[in-house]
């Protein structure tokens, strides 16, 4: 185990219309193939949310205007010393029109319903039901890479204050 850390910031920003969501299908030559919401790295020193607006454009084409934030899913490998942190949102209200050849895949509304039916990376189809779910979550798993095995997993829920 390192003692030394690398973190990587990243955002998922899932875009929400009606009962359906807006969802890239990812190629293999991509990495993670499947079902996928937009998403991508922070740029430095730019703000996590303009991140989440800016991939959300870069993906797909549309500008959203109302994000929430929904929680934080955080992957750490400790042999390597790597952490991962995703900063998640859900955008309802939007802008613009889709691409017509979008950079990482194509682009499909889906009932949020028949999500979990369509082929997605394990990760992204266990965040897929917190992004409706009212509050914030927060997953955090360590990975050993040596062992190819979770070593802990820990999955909280926060609910609503409300006034």
């Amino acid at each position: 185990m390192t003692t030394e850390m690398k973190c990587q910031i990243l955002t998922m920003c899932m875009v929400q219309h009606d009962d359906k969501v807006l969802l890239l299908n990812r190629p293999d030559k991509l990495g993670f193939p499947g079902y996928i919401a937009p998403g991508g790295k922070v740029d430095f020193p730019e703000s996590i949310v303009d991140a989440a607006i800016r991939e959300v454009k870069e993906e797909t084409g549309l500008t959203v205007k109302h994000i929430v934030y929904k929680g934080l899913d955080e992957f750490c490998e400790p042999n390597d010393g790597l952490r991962y942190m995703v900063f998640n949102y859900l955008a309802t209200s939007f802008e613009g029109e889709l691409l017509e050849s979008p950079p990482e895949g194509e682009l499909s509304w889906i009932h949020i319903d028949e999500a979990l039916s369509l082929p997605m990376q394990d990760w992204f189809k266990r965040r897929f039901p917190l992004f409706f779910t009212p509050g914030t979550f927060e997953l955090s798993s360590v990975w050993d890479g040596k062992k190819k095995e979770t070593i802990k997993e820990t999955i909280r829920h926060y609910e609503e204050l409300l006034p």
